[in-house]
């Protein structure tokens, strides 16, 4: 439970969002993260929520898309052709 509070309070609320809404003005913005624990809990949905923060909710992500995440994917393959 204080994984969740902590991620919502502090790296949400006091990092990430104001971060994020910094940066991006008045252009509307979606927030989608991964699979973590603590991406996932109903507690952070519940807080995206109170917080009117426009995010795509778990069950709606993409599964393994290299077009959504095209970071992880160029760097997972440097690695494996490294191995």
């Amino acid at each position: 439970m204080f994984t969740y509070l902590y991620y919502c309070e502090v790296v949400l609320g006091k990092g990430l969002l104001p971060d994020i809404e910094a940066k991006c003005g008045r252009h509307k913005w979606t927030l989608q993260q991964d699979g973590a624990p603590a991406h996932t809990a109903c507690n952070t949905m519940e807080y995206l929520e109170k917080e009117k923060i426009d995010f795509i909710e778990p069950d709606m992500w993409s599964p393994n898309s290299p077009d959504l995440n095209p970071i992880d994917y160029a760097v997972w393959g440097a690695l494996q052709q490294r191995v």
